[in-house]
């Protein structure tokens, strides 16, 4: 979601920056920052957020409580998201998803951009015991519109390793898209404006 249909990096990195200040008195990080660190493949958010090793139930709180305001302030749709995601309802096509972030963020950002309404389900971390690059998130949408995988085509849009892997873990295709928050890629399906979507699954 983040990344791949909208963009969110200012509101996640001012809520952050909120409980560095709050709670720690730190300088305020970039949304540059912010983004590489969510999107690396191992990394400890509690220590490159807060200088903590582990992620205190104290900045939790605050953070959820900061963040389900903030998180409407100022996200937007990739340019051509929209009208994606428009086309591949009218055709029929099953549009479910999957996000690290918790499911409350997620509904409240795609209610805001008007968008909830396309999707058949809407999966995050809070509804699974393990997020991507786990396939939990994956199977429960694919569960979720009796999936068929003798009969059935099904595909994962994102825009990090993490997503490539729980497609692969899924058995299922991926696709890369770059114009979000991660412009370069060697998956070998790689994509650079969301029209191009159409080409491959329609």
């Amino acid at each position: 979601m983040d990344g791949t249909l909208l963009d969110s990096q200012k509101d996640i990195t001012v809520s952050i920056n909120y409980i560095r200040k709050l709670h720690y008195n730190l300088q305020p990080l970039s949304e540059e920052f912010v983004v590489e660190a969510i999107n690396k493949d191992v990394r400890n958010l509690a220590k490159l957020f807060y200088g903590t090793e582990k992620y205190e139930e104290s900045d939790r709180v605050v953070f959820e409580e900061h963040y389900a305001a903030q998180c409407v302030q100022n996200p937007y749709l990739y340019d051509g998201v929209g009208e994606l995601l428009e086309s591949l309802y009218a055709k029929g096509m099953k549009l479910g998803v999957a996000t690290n972030a918790p499911t409350q963020f997620a509904l409240r950002m795609l209610q805001h951009l008007g968008v909830d309404c396309l999707f058949g389900l809407i999966v995050g971390a809070d509804q699974v015991s393990m997020s991507k690059p786990d396939p939990q998130m994956l199977y429960k949408i694919l569960d979720h519109f009796n999936y068929n995988p003798s009969t059935d085509k099904a595909w994962m849009v994102g825009d990090n390793s993490k997503d490539m892997l729980s497609a692969s873990n899924a058995n299922i295709d991926a696709v890369f898209a770059t114009w979000g928050f991660s412009p370069r890629s060697e998956h070998h399906t790689t994509i650079h404006s969301p029209k191009e979507l159409l080409e491959i699954v329609i």
